[in-house]
Order: C-alpha cells, then sequence, then structure tokens
C-alpha cells in the first residue's frame, strides 16, 4: 500500500491531455531583406536591364596569390588596367613577373604628393589612405584603399606628378612594378602602345555613361548640337535562380497522426522557411547575382579604423545619396556600430520597422541578417555593411520572381505533388523561383573590412 493520499500528477497524466505547440525551429529568421525589397512580378522567366552605354569597367581589384612565402600578380587579372585588357596572355605573364614584393609598417608613406609617379602599387594586404594637400594648405582625406586595390594608374600611365600622397594606416605587403617594364612592353608591341595612346589621349573614367551632347546658356542664333542616347549593346539578363528541394512524408503518418496538428501543414511549413532562408542567403551571396558581389568599383569603400562608425557609414551615404532606403549588417557589425557612436556621444535613433525596434543613422534603418559572411568565418575577422536604395521606379535595387507558377503557395513558391512509391511515401517538390538585380552602380554601396572586436573602457 502506498502511503499517498491522493492520486498522483503522473497516474493523472495518463488521463489528460496536453497544450501543443505547433513545430518550432532555431533557424528561422526575420529575413528583413526579403520583407524589404521592392518585387517585380517576370512573365517571361528573364528579366533585362537595359542602361546607356558606358566606358568600360572591371572590378577595381588586381588579384593576386602567395606561394611558398612569396606574393605574385594573377597574369590575367592585369586586365583590370583599361589598355591591357585584350593584350595578349604571354604580355601580362611576362608584366606579371616583372612585380616585386614591398613590406611596409603602419604610418609609412607609400608615395608622396608630387613626386613622379615611377611605380604601379597593388596593395596584397594591408590598409592605407590617399591624403592631400588642399587649396589652403589643409590636410585633406581622399580615399581609403585596401587588399587588392592599386594605385596610381593615371600617374604611372603619363609619367606625371602623383596628385596625392599613400599612407599606410596598417602593416601590410604590397606589389610594385616600374614604369620601365611598362615602357619595354609597349616598344615592342605595337597594339598595347596604341591602346594605351589612346586611354591618355581621352582621360575615360571607368564606369562613366557616355555622354549626351547638350547646349544650355547661350544666347542668339546659335546651331544647336545633335545627339541621342547609346545603348549597351549587350545588356545584363536575369535567369530566375531556385531553392529547391523533395519533402517526404510517409502516408501512414498523414493519415493517423493528423490530428490536432496538420502533419503536411507541418512539414510545408518548416520547408518553406528552410527555402525562404536559403534564398536570403544567395540573394547577398552567391558569386553571380548576390547583392555583395555585384557591387561597383567606386561604390567600395573601405573603414578609416577598422571598426564601423558614424564617418564611415557617412561615406556610404555619399555614394547611395540618392533616397537610400536600408543599410544590411551582421548583427554583430551593428553591435560594434553601436559602440562606436556611444564611444561619440552620438547615439543612433531607434526606429519601429517591419514590427520590430531597429537602429537607424541618418534616418536610414540598419537591418540585421546573420547571412552577411564573416571573412575569417564563425563570427571572427571582418565583415561588410550594404547600403541600398530600393525599388524600380527609384532605379534601385530590384527583387526577381515568376508572376505566377503551377502549385503556388506562396509568391514565387510552389509545392508540387510527385506522387505517392511503392513504400507509400508522398513525395511534395518544394521549389522557390528568385534572383536579384541592381538597376544602377550607384543603387548599392559597401563598408568593406569592418571589424567587430573592438570595445571601450567607460569606466
Amino acid at each position: 500500500m502506498s502511503d499517498r493520499l491522493t492520486l498522483g500528477p503522473d497516474a493523472a497524466r495518463q488521463l489528460a491531455t496536453t497544450t501543443k505547440t505547433t513545430p518550432q525551429m532555431r533557424g528561422i529568421t526575420p529575413r528583413y531583406l526579403l520583407r524589404a525589397m521592392s518585387w517585380v512580378d517576370v512573365e517571361s522567366g528573364v528579366y533585362r536591364v537595359n542602361r546607356r552605354l558606358s566606358f568600360q569597367i572591371g572590378d577595381d581589384r588586381i588579384a593576386t596569390y602567395s606561394e611558398n612565402g612569396s606574393h605574385a600578380v594573377v597574369p590575367d587579372d592585369l586586365r583590370e588596367v583599361p589598355y591591357l585588357r585584350d593584350a595578349d596572355a604571354e604580355l601580362l605573364a611576362e608584366l606579371a613577373q616583372r612585380f616585386t614584393a614591398v613590406s611596409f609598417d603602419a604610418g609609412e608613406t607609400l608615395a608622396s604628393e608630387g613626386d613622379v609617379a615611377d611605380r604601379l602599387w597593388i596593395l596584397v594586404r594591408g590598409r592605407a589612405e590617399k591624403r592631400v594637400t588642399g587649396r589652403y594648405g589643409e590636410d585633406a582625406l581622399v580615399e581609403v584603399i585596401g587588399d587588392g586595390q592599386f594605385f596610381d594608374l593615371d600617374s604611372w600611365t603619363r609619367a606625371q606628378p602623383l596628385p596625392y600622397r599613400v599612407q599606410a594606416l596598417t602593416a601590410g605587403v604590397a606589389l610594385c612594378v616600374d614604369r620601365a617594364s611598362l615602357a619595354t612592353l609597349t616598344e615592342r608591341d605595337e597594339a598595347l602602345r596604341g591602346a594605351m595612346e589612346e586611354y591618355s589621349a581621352n582621360g575615360e573614367v571607368p564606369g562613366a555613361e557616355m555622354p549626351i551632347e547638350l547646349s544650355g546658356g547661350h544666347v542668339g542664333e546659335l546651331e544647336l548640337p545633335g545627339t541621342y542616347a547609346e545603348y549597351e549593346g549587350a545588356p545584363r539578363e536575369y535567369h530566375m535562380s531556385l531553392a529547391q528541394t523533395v519533402l517526404r512524408l510517409h502516408t501512414r503518418v498523414a493519415d493517423l497522426y493528423n490530428e490536432p496538428t496538420d502533419q503536411t501543414r507541418a512539414q510545408a511549413h518548416l520547408t518553406i522557411q528552410a527555402l525562404r532562408e536559403r534564398q536570403e542567403n544567395l540573394m547577398l551571396n552567391h558569386p553571380e547575382f548576390g547583392l555583395f558581389n555585384n557591387v561597383a568599383p567606386g561604390q567600395r569603400v573601405q573603414t578609416r579604423t577598422g571598426a564601423p562608425t558614424p564617418d564611415d557609414l557617412d561615406e556610404l551615404l555619399t555614394r547611395v545619396w540618392k533616397q537610400p532606403g536600408y543599410f544590411l549588417a551582421h548583427p554583430k557589425a551593428i553591435a560594434a556600430f553601436g559602440r562606436e557612436c556611444t564611444r561619440r556621444g552620438v547615439p543612433p535613433v531607434t526606429d519601429s520597422r517591419f514590427g520590430s525596434p531597429l537602429l537607424t543613422w541618418r534616418g536610414v534603418p540598419l537591418l540585421p541578417s546573420d547571412k552577411v559572411r564573416f571573412s575569417g568565418g564563425g563570427g571572427l575577422g571582418t565583415t561588410e555593411i550594404l547600403l541600398m536604395r530600393m525599388g524600380e521606379a527609384e532605379q534601385g535595387v530590384v527583387g526577381l520572381r515568376p508572376a505566377a507558377v503551377p502549385d503556388e503557395v506562396e509568391p514565387g513558391l510552389s509545392m508540387r505533388n510527385m506522387g505517392t512509391d511503392q513504400k507509400a511515401i508522398t513525395s511534395y517538390l518544394m521549389t522557390a523561383y528568385f534572383n536579384t538585380a541592381v538597376l544602377v552602380e550607384d543603387a548599392v554601396a559597401v563598408l568593406k573590412n569592418v571589424e567587430v572586436s573592438k570595445y571601450h573602457d567607460y569606466s
């Protein structure tokens, strides 16, 4: 006999039911990018972005590699230099071999303002700043440059004085080649010499649109210029990308264990969430159409001190000044930015967007996303902060999805029954179709080499 005077809770639970939740999933995030994105329904499966014709542009980086402790230039990437774009591969390989490695320390002057640019510098590792003497003798910052960037191509090509000085912010390594090496190659290759002379004469700005001839402010009966706007001959086309999987569910489970939760619906919901998470990741990081990989060279900004500061975000706003929509960054980068604002005594304003409180800077919300990658991995190393203008009418960033797909359960996402096999397993093909496009180059800018490990002692 038991000493207990009443029915115990363990026994009583045999006659009781429980209050159950729907299946929970830790991997679900707010997916602010998908919610903030301006979506375009694509009728034909292909979205073509027509633009005015521009001078050719690359990625403003010359790739390097390290082998057995030595550094070298990737020869084919020397085509980033406009007049080397169509050069012979053997010539590029010879020029690449003429680069020599130079190590430098923080604070060291790499090149002085006014000196003839006799060397082309490629930063392999490290960060440096370009500074110029202003009109009244003041010291002004022009730009911060980092890994893979080079200077100064125009002065080096024309053997002219450098218009600024370059000072290292961090220790690092650079690869240099003197102008005599270029002169040697141009003497042997007539096509290269012609291309270089044309570049020197035209002074084209890579990425700039071909001019439209206009006249203004005149008096009298002048003959007006005739003009037209030239289009790109091969505009970029975006085909639908996808995230896809096959959901399998045994009919026994769907038939017998379907109350109070519909097993098919619950399984589909969790799978859809996973597809949407993958979709946001690809829209940011895909090597072909991901937003981080489609930022024009002039829209890339280097941090001044490593940690993201108000100055850095202000610099981004100067690049996307026409109706900026959203910053997007890893939560750790947003926290690092908040610390820098606190240190300066300018805490950012909090605004409510998408049902959540979000930090803003100059009225532009900072959207957190754990899909933003770190160069070091695992939330360490450096990351990036993106600034975007949204919408087709604003010539900004747009999300692409099909206008309609068979068996659609959400916009651009279908769930197609593939039938039941001999093992009584029903399969469902789950597909999310999507893509993203940057309509003009100044719709997006990125802050690179953002460090998130800097803290301050306020005691």
